[in-house]
């Protein structure tokens, strides 16, 4: 019997992906590791809180390993959080806690792929509408899952949904 704090062989191993790439959640552990023996405090308390959802999604019984995806699905979820409540601090008027939360949001940016900037995905997104054939607004929900497979983690949710819906008002207008 294995007690919870035991490790296995199997355990111990790194996990790399088969393009030699470290996987995201070892990569979190080795960087918690860093982190607890630097006395960051920010950054301990965002990467446990980054393992957490990552342990979550592992014990949530898909028959299959995490994916990149899956990472990016996580980052980008707590990317979200993070400026979700960093817009009720500004509202609130609680500096402190827009700060506590910026600072975790740059911890987990690093984690992300390269951001884009607005030119960036305005121009991916314009290949994307040509490729699709969209012609109209009416076709934005075909446009919307290209464009987010191609920007996923590289550019927040909402951008994309603008651009998109300014380029196909155009070739409406």
């Amino acid at each position: 019997m294995v007690r919870p704090y035991e490790y296995t062989a199997a355990s111990k191993k790194k996990r790399i992906r088969k393009d030699g790439i470290m996987a995201l959640a070892q990569k979190i552990n080795d960087d918690l590791k860093a982190a607890m023996k630097a006395g960051d405090k920010t950054r301990l308390e965002t990467l446990r809180m980054v393992r957490a959802q990552i342990i979550e999604f592992e014990k949530k019984g898909l028959d299959r390993p995490m994916n990149e995806d899956d990472e990016m699905s996580i980052l980008v979820s707590a990317v979200k959080k993070r400026n979700e409540s960093i817009e009720q601090f500004k509202a609130a008027g609680r500096t402190e806690l827009v700060e506590q939360e910026t600072k975790e949001l740059k911890i987990i940016f690093e984690y992300l792929p390269k951001q884009l900037s607005q030119e960036e995905a305005e121009a991916i997104i314009v290949k994307v509408i040509q490729e699709s054939g969209a012609s109209s607004l009416k076709e934005m929900g075909k446009v919307m899952p290209l464009a987010m497979k191609e920007l996923k983690g590289k550019i927040d949710s909402k951008i994309i949904s603008e651009i998109v819906k300014q380029k196909l008002e155009k070739y409406n207008g």
